[in-house]
């Protein structure tokens, strides 16, 4: 059987998408943003972008991305880079040191004048509320790179890749064992506008953000918060971790060790999954911790297709918002 990459990269012609037209101009700072038609729309405008690239080429000659990176990062950083260069765009690059947001100029400031010189700002901050800041200053859209709330690229590169080596969405389980985190955050919104039903194992305390997990069940979602990891993953169709501890969070990395060893994904784990469960990790991963070597380098790990269709999926996004 053809693995998804190679099925998709020989895919014939397909018919032309329909955007919504509510999503042009418009931010990205979380998937609430998003009804299910435009989540929908994202995740088969990456597929159509990976499968058939030069239809896209130069769609967004002439336009200008400020990249504002508080954090760390290499997949985020390097996929919208080579994204917008593959659109025939121009992205550029803006570390703490050239910014420091809020302290060597504030927020709002910053958004005004990035406003007038480019076409788009992706921001990777520690503070979700610079993001909402930006946006409400800039006139162009605010796309979320990552925030201490959210990852909304993530999440919809995620079901993208779900979307590929299971062919649909909804009806599939999806078992998130360990910090009740950001990533976690966004994909249960997604999961919500989906029809894909979330299972969420963590400790005691780390559980996700209740606001969040309301919202997603207002949405329709079907989610089940418990702190069992045997019982999250029973059946699952794929299992999901993350780092027990992120940037920023690097204080409490000896608590969380001792809080989260329990939820270790490993192969006695996966086999409590379905016989064709999948696993999944949004990167970089501490093995041994949170995964092991066995799992995340085993024939179920989909992690460095996760990977890519970062690039695929921030494309759909540029397109979607740009035009």
């Amino acid at each position: 059987m053809p693995s998804p990459r190679s099925s998709l990269r020989t895919a014939h012609a397909l018919p032309p998408l329909a955007r919504p037209r509510t999503l042009l101009g418009r931010d990205l700072l979380s998937l609430a943003d998003l009804g299910p038609a435009e989540t929908t729309f994202l995740i088969d405008l990456g597929i159509r972008v990976k499968t058939q690239p030069s239809l896209y080429r130069q769609s967004l000659e002439g336009k200008h991305l400020a990249m504002l990176f508080e954090k760390p990062s290499l997949r985020t950083r390097v996929t919208f880079e080579v994204g917008m260069s593959q659109l025939g765009g121009h992205a550029l690059y803006l570390g703490s040191q050239e910014v420091g947001l809020g302290k060597r100029e504030a927020n709002a400031d910053v958004a005004r004048n990035l406003a007038r010189w480019v076409d788009a700002i992706v921001a990777r901050v520690f503070r979700h509320e610079s993001l909402v800041e930006l946006a409400k200053h800039a006139s162009v859209p605010v796309i979320n790179a990552l925030s201490d709330f959210e990852h909304p690229c993530q999440a919809l590169g995620d079901f993208m890749t779900l979307h590929e080596h299971r062919q649909k969405l909804a009806g599939l389980t999806l078992a998130w064992v360990g910090d009740g985190n950001n990533v976690a955050n966004s994909l249960l919104l997604g999961a919500a506008r989906l029809g894909v039903r979330m299972r969420v194992a963590t400790p005691p305390g780390y559980e996700p953000d209740p606001a969040v997990v309301a919202a997603a069940r207002r949405a329709g979602g079907s989610i089940e918060l418990t702190h069992d990891p045997d019982e999250a993953v029973a059946g699952a169709d794929a299992v999901y971790t993350d780092v027990w501890a992120s940037m920023g969070q690097e204080a409490e990395a000896e608590a969380r060790q001792k809080a989260f060893r329990a939820y270790q994904v490993n192969a006695r784990l996966m086999k409590r999954a379905g016989p064709k469960a999948l696993f999944m990790h949004c990167l970089p991963a501490h093995r041994g911790q949170e995964v092991t070597d066995e799992v995340i380098d085993g024939p179920k790990s989909i992690v460095f297709d996760q990977a890519e269709n970062r690039l695929h999926m921030q494309k759909a996004i540029l397109l979607a918002l740009l035009g």
